[in-house]
This record gives structure tokens, C-alpha cells and sequence, in this order.
């Protein structure tokens, strides 16, 4: 029996990197230069162990555009490659010397980042051509220059090398040509380059001078090579961190307060997070956090590799053990990543839960600008939610701020109902919800402002986590009804009185489809007419418009109840000039009504005790006949109240009067209002 290993070839794999293995192909600039840093590093770990007895004169990483040879060179003065280790590590695909590296120096070599396997290939994504010119910083070896068009097919040959190091030299082809472009290279080296731990040089600093830009002779270096991350944070101020955001973040407004994270156990990890200011912002901008593996950039869409709360914060987080994989599903399983996510949760609950208890008056002037961060947290990740319940806010009408429990103990007494269950009111809108949030005041109860974005989805997280407690919206009903400590009496009008009152209101309604009619014994005092919604139908709507998964209720036209003040002098004045205004329609409607309804009745009895098919055709017609006479009459009556109610300056007065408190008064029905108000007056 014959046994043997499956070798990856140059001619199967690279279709494989052109077209699956990096998602874009800027990414070939990254693995260019953290080759070149990599081969940098090498040879100061092996200088520092005494393996190489030279001096490095210079460990800058140069970078070359040629536009009219269509080349872009990468140069570095590291540890070089003899002909032997470029065919074994160039030559043979997916080897990666990083790793054999790093199993010989595990103790000294600080900040190889290798172990890219096939990284050097991403070359070929933008070139026609790729050399290798190398030599080894090992006494006695000769440099070589190893040249592959993308074929299976490469040469090596002897050439003659000044300085010990490599140059990798791309030969972009036609379709990458943007990739000759100085202001692209300039690009991609911030987005990948930004904060390697070598200095990268791309041409020369440029100068003004009599007028004219000029090319200098020193080095434009384009990174800082000791970011904030790196270093320790007692050995950094607040104007430090804000530098180090302002230079990651050049537009952005400076940001509430960072954490800075130094783990070593059980994992590594660096960084430096920042809250930014995002108060009710729609437009909440993520991909914010860049990723790094010892200082080189891996990703700034991070969705799924940390909680997606965390992705609204900016910052930076850097760890070996995270892999320099492209893939982020890769990512978002590896163990490593997982454990990192975690930490990060806690770390940030806590950092937030400190400032909350050193400086509370300080964390309320904050809270705006963090609301929609933490209540992002507390309905997306159940950890954060336990942490958050300490030291979240419940702000009031009034700009006072509660804890959970606090604002428990503040309305227990007054705002529970007879069923024992605690009602939390609240408000979205301050000034359009005005005179419900006073009535309520009125009877002693405390609203809340529940204006943010995502507060919708909170109302009903916390009813969930509240126990025995309802969120009302203060102009869900009556004030007497938010909160009802009893039954409701019964409405003074008669049912016919009813009637022709929700006639009347019906006809001056522009929208009378949307609305129901409802009558309350409410105070003389209160206000003719009110507009509520239901609490369950506008939260679904809500809920729909954010994207909560209601889409039906969504779908729906909105509903509103005109409840009508039985105890009040207008309505009780509309309604006895109306009965006087009518009384000879009325009573001749309510005449025949009777008549015809005493006529149902005796059908209806006659019909009792027989089986369907035992009732005769003609008596089912005469019940059909007076059934219709009866609604023919209903809808004369109807039409007659709604014309009537059209017509009455004081109904449509009331009406508008009622809409214009709930905003809802605009357009056209506005101006006729100021117009009729302009007349009575």
C-alpha cells in the first residue's frame, strides 16, 4: 500500500487567491508591508538573542510607485531569504516561515506577525508579474531574484544585492492600474499602515516654497509606529487619548470618555474604546472599530465579532490571538474571538458603572448622549442589560433622573391600580403631549420622557423585566383611565342622547373612518374634548415603523378615540340646541323607529321555535322588509346629524380645538380653524 500527501500547487491555487481567497484585492498592500515588518522584526529578535552579529543601519520599509514602469516596490532591510528558503517558503505555497520562526524564538520574538501562509500570493490579485529581490543577512550567501509571471512557471537567478533585505517588486497589471495612483497608495497605507510598529516611508515629505510645492529629501513617514494602544495608560494624559482619536477620527466631535484595555489573561488584548456622541441620531454610524493583530489592521467591520451594541463605540482593539484571517465567519466563531467579545461587554458595563458612582451629576449631564448606546445594549445582550440595570437612567417631564429602583419607590404608592399593578406613564413628545402630561400632574402622577430612538423597544423590555408593571402612554386614554384605582361610572347620556352627539362629531371630522366616538364623565373642568390612542395599537405601530417585526399592524390605518366630557357646559349646550334645533326630525325618526322595531319584534316571535326550513318565504321577506325600512331611517338620521355637525361653527370648533392640542390640526383644516376662530371672534 502506497501512502503520500496532497500537494497544493501553484497551478491550482492561484485562481484560488485571484478570486476567493481576499475578499478585495487592496488587501495584497497589507500583506505586502507586514511581510516587509515581519522580516524586520526577525532580524532585531535574532540581533537581540545574538544570532546576528551586524548592525541595522536602517529598519524603515520604503515604498515605490514607478508609474511609468507600472511597478510599486516594497523594500525592507530585514532578515532576508537565501535561494534555498525562497523555494521552500516561496516555492512551496501555504508555508509560512512566521510559524517556524516563531516555534524557535516563542520567548523573544515580541511582535512577529507573520503565520500568513499565503499572503505573499495576494500579490498576484494586482499584478502581471512579481520579483522577489533578496539577500540573506546570513555571512557567505549570495542574493537572488526570483521572478514569476503567475504561472506555474518562476525563475531564479544570482543578482547582486547592495544591502542585506528584501525589495518585492509588483508588476501592476491593467486591471489594477488605480493601484498607481499616489493618492490610492497614500489611502491604503492610513487604512492598513497607520500604526505598524516599523516606519513605513512612501516617497519624500513635500514643502512649499516660492509659491510651489517641492519634494524634500527626507522620508514621508506615513505611521506612528507607538500608537496610545500600545503603551501603558499611566504613562498617558487625557489630551493623549484625544490626540490619538482626533488622528483616527479627523472630523468626528470629540468624544464622552474611552476605556483603555490591557489584558494579558487568558488572552491578550489592547485597546483604547471611545464613546462617542450619539444622542437620538438615526444615521448610527458603526464600522468604527478597527480590529488589529499586533498593529496590523485586520477589519473595521466588526458586526458579529464583538456584541453588536459595541459596534456604535469607535476605537481600537489589537490582539495576537485574534487570527489574520480574511474571513469573517472565521472570525466570528474562533474561540478566541468569543472569549474577547465577553470581556469587552464587561469591561465597558463596568468603566460606565464607575463614572456612575464616583460622579453621578456628572454621568446625568452624560446621559443624552449615552441613552441610545446603553438601551441599544440593554435590548440587544442580556449580560449587558444585568449590568446596565444598576446605573441606567429613567428621566422625567421635569429633568429629573432615577435609577430603576429609585423611580420604583418614587411612584409606587400613588401609581398603582386596582389590579396592583405599578403604572409607568410617559411621554414621547414634550410639547405635543403638553396638556396630558399637566392633567396628569394634576392628579400627582410623575411622567417620564421616553423620547428616544430605540425607546419603543425598551417600554416593552422593561415591561418584561418589571414585574407586574405597565408602560401607559400619557395620552393612551383619559387621565382618570391611565391609572384606574376604580370602575369607571356610567356615562350620563342616554344612549339616544349618545347618539346624536357622535352624529354630530362624526359630520366635522375629516377623517371619521379613523375615529371612534366614546363618552366620559370627566370633570367640568376638563377640557370638551380629547383625542387618546390605544396604548397596544400605537406601540405596535411604533414598533413596526422601527423595524420591531409588526409588520400588520404597520399596514394599519391609525385609530383614535374623541372622547366627549359629558359633565361639561359646551357639550351639554350643543347637545339641547341640537334636540331643539331637530326635535321635529328627531321625534318623528324615533316615532317610526319604534313602530317599525315593535314590527321586528312580532316577526322575530313569530319565527321563534321553527326550524329554518319551516319559516315561510313570506315571512322572511317582511322581516327583510322592515329591517331595511329601519336602516333606511338610521342612515336618514345619521346623514342628517353629520350634515348638522358640518355645518355648527361650535362642533367644528370643538373638533379642531381638540386635533390642534395633539398636533394634529395642519395643512388646509388649519387655516379654515384660524379663519372661523377670526369670525366668531
Amino acid at each position: 500500500m502506497q501512502k503520500g500527501k496532497i500537494n497544493i500547487t501553484a497551478e491550482n491555487i492561484f485562481p484560488i487567491i485571484k478570486k476567493f481567497l481576499y475578499s478585495d484585492h487592496e488587501i495584497f498592500l497589507r500583506e505586502m508591508i507586514s511581510n516587509a515588518v515581519d522580516a524586520t522584526q526577525k532580524l532585531k529578535t535574532l540581533q537581540s538573542a545574538g544570532d546576528f552579529k551586524g548592525e541595522i543601519k536602517d529598519s524603515t520599509i520604503r515604498i515605490k510607485l514607478d508609474k511609468k514602469k507600472k511597478t510599486l516596490t516594497f523594500s525592507d532591510h530585514g532578515v532576508g531569504m537565501t535561494a534555498d528558503e525562497i523555494k521552500k517558503y516561496i516555492n512551496q505555497i501555504a508555508f509560512s516561515s512566521a510559524e517556524e520562526f516563531l516555534e524557535k524564538y516563542k520567548d523573544k520574538a515580541n511582535a512577529i506577525i507573520g503565520h500568513f501562509g499565503l499572503g505573499f500570493y495576494s500579490a498576484f490579485m494586482v499584478s502581471k508579474k512579481v520579483e522577489i529581490h533578496t539577500q540573506s543577512y546570513k555571512p557567505n550567501t549570495k542574493a537572488v531574484l526570483w521572478s514569476c509571471d503567475g504561472s506555474p512557471e518562476f525563475e531564479l537567478d544570482e543578482k547582486p544585492k547592495k544591502d542585506v533585505g528584501t525589495d518585492v517588486i509588483l508588476y501592476i497589471d491593467s486591471e489594477s492600474k488605480d493601484f498607481l495612483e499616489e493618492n490610492k497608495i497614500n489611502e491604503l497605507l492610513r487604512k492598513y499602515s497607520r500604526y505598524l510598529p516599523i516606519p513605513i516611508a512612501f516617497g519624500k515629505e513635500k514643502d512649499w516654497k516660492d509659491g510651489k510645492e517641492v519634494v524634500t529629501k527626507k522620508d514621508n513617514i506615513i505611521n506612528i509606529t507607538t500608537p496610545a494602544w500600545t503603551k501603558k495608560p499611566s504613562d498617558l494624559k487625557d489630551e493623549d487619548y484625544k490626540e490619538f482619536y482626533r488622528d483616527l477620527y479627523p472630523m468626528q466631535e470629540e468624544p464622552l470618555f474611552y476605556i483603555h484595555l490591557n489584558v494579558d489573561y487568558p488572552f491578550n488584548l489592547t485597546g483604547i474604546l471611545y464613546f462617542p456622541r450619539l444622542k437620538n441620531q438615526v444615521e448610527v454610524q458603526k464600522n468604527k472599530i478597527r480590529l488589529y493583530s499586533n498593529q496590523v489592521f485586520v477589519t473595521d467591520s466588526v458586526e458579529g465579532i464583538v456584541p453588536e451594541f459595541l459596534t456604535l463605540l469607535h476605537g481600537v482593539l489589537d490582539s495576537p490571538d485574534i487570527p489574520l484571517n480574511v474571513s469573517r465567519s472565521f472570525l466570528q466563531s474562533d474561540g478566541n474571538v468569543k472569549k474577547i467579545s465577553s470581556h469587552i461587554n464587561k469591561k465597558v458595563a463596568d468603566r460606565l458603572n464607575d463614572i456612575f458612582k464616583k460622579d453621578r451629576k456628572e454621568f446625568e449631564k452624560k446621559w443624552d448622549d449615552l441613552k441610545l448606546f446603553i438601551v441599544y445594549g440593554m435590548i440587544s445582550d442580556e449580560k449587558f442589560y444585568e449590568r446596565a440595570a444598576k446605573f441606567a437612567f429613567l428621566k422625567n417631564t421635569d429633568g429629573q433622573f432615577f435609577t430603576f429602583d429609585e423611580y420604583q419607590n418614587l411612584i409606587k404608592e400613588n401609581q398603582t391600580d386596582k389590579n396592583k399593578s405599578l403604572i409607568y406613564l410617559y411621554a414621547n413628545n414634550q410639547d405635543e403631549q403638553h396638556a396630558y402630561i399637566e392633567a396628569a400632574k394634576l392628579k400627582g402622577y410623575d411622567v417620564l420622557l421616553m423620547d428616544g430612538h430605540l425607546d419603543t423597544h425598551l417600554i416593552s423590555h422593561l415591561e418584561q423585566k418589571f414585574t407586574n408593571s405597565r408602560f401607559v402612554r400619557v395620552d393612551a386614554d383619559i387621565v382618570d383611565k391611565l391609572i384606574q384605582k376604580e370602575d369607571a361610572a356610567e356615562a350620563a347620556f342616554t344612549g339616544e342622547q349618545q347618539n346624536i352627539l357622535s352624529g354630530l362629531f362624526k359630520g366635522a371630522l375629516v377623517n371619521k373612518e379613523g375615529f371612534d366616538v366614546v363618552f366620559e364623565n370627566l370633570s367640568e373642568s376638563e377640557r370638551p374634548l380629547l383625542i387618546t390612542q390605544s396604548e397596544f395599537s400605537r406601540r405596535m405601530k411604533d414598533m413596526s415603523a422601527l423595524g420591531g417585526g409588526m409588520d400588520f399592524y404597520g399596514s394599519l390605518p391609525d385609530s383614535f378615540n374623541l372622547v366627549v366630557n359629558a359633565n361639561h357646559p359646551l357639550i351639554n349646550k350643543l347637545l339641547a340646541d341640537s334636540e331643539k334645533a331637530m326635535s321635529k326630525e328627531l321625534k318623528s325618526h324615533k316615532e317610526k323607529l319604534e313602530s317599525l322595531e315593535g314590527h321586528k319584534t312580532e316577526l322575530e316571535k313569530a319565527k321563534e321555535g321553527k326550524k329554518e326550513e319551516e319559516i315561510k318565504q313570506e315571512e322572511k321577506d317582511k322581516l327583510s322588509d322592515v329591517q331595511k325600512k329601519i336602516d333606511k331611517i338610521e342612515m336618514k338620521s345619521k346623514e342628517m346629524l353629520e350634515k348638522s355637525g358640518k355645518e355648527n361653527t361650535m362642533v367644528c370648533q370643538l373638533i379642531d380645538l381638540a386635533l390642534l392640542s395633539n398636533n394634529m390640526l395642519k395643512g388646509e383644516n388649519l387655516a379654515k380653524f384660524v379663519k372661523r376662530s377670526i369670525d366668531t371672534i
